[in-house]
């Protein structure tokens, strides 16, 4: 009999410490969505810090383009407005929109040659397009991160364990337009 209780009390005892185990990776992979969202964020916070610069220096070259300078800084206040509050699809809306009102504004810049070669501006133009494609980046480690902690909520044994202990699904970080998702046309003709 003495045996058997044994047996019982070491099988608890697994038990316990399997779903401690469980739970500690739950909890690592949660901190890692965290984190990459955090990258994303200060990827983002520095880009907000750009485009007041970068209109400024447009502005004054720019005159006929007033609804498109207007447009970005429309688009870029939306994106702060949302980015304490909103969750993961949103923000990722409204960041789709401020990269959109971007563009049309680069687009438009072709238009203006003496701007193109200001020096202030080229160098506004480099800094957002190194800040862009660390978004990418960020974006692409979260949404990694994201579906990692997904799958272990979701997965078998260690849903019951996530359920249990409160642990919901995360939100991908997706683009949302598809202007976005198409790849860009080159025509040599």
């Amino acid at each position: 009999m003495e045996i058997v209780l044994w047996v019982i009390l070491g099988l608890i005892v697994i038990g316990v410490l399997w779903m401690i185990g469980i739970y500690n990776g739950l909890v690592r992979l949660r901190n890692e969505v965290k984190n990459a969202w955090a990258q994303i964020d200060v990827q983002l916070k520095r880009r907000y810090d750009l485009i007041p610069n970068l209109i400024e220096t447009v502005k004054g070259y720019m005159t006929h383009e007033r609804e498109t300078l207007e447009a970005v800084t429309n688009a870029r206040n939306m994106a702060q407005q949302i980015s304490g509050t909103a969750g993961a699809g949103a923000r990722a809306q409204a960041e789709s929109e401020l990269s959109q009102a971007l563009s049309r504004l680069l687009v438009t810049v072709e238009a203006y040659p003496d701007l193109k070669a200001n020096q202030n501006f080229l160098a506004l133009q480099e800094e957002l397009t190194s800040t862009e494609n660390k978004i990418s980046f960020s974006r692409q480690y979260y949404n990694d991160s994201v579906l990692k902690y997904n799958n272990k909520t979701e997965m078998f044994p260690s849903n019951f364990v996530a359920s249990v202990t409160g642990f919901k699904a995360s939100e991908f970080f997706e683009v949302t337009l598809a202007a976005e998702r198409e790849a860009p046309k080159v025509s040599f003709s």
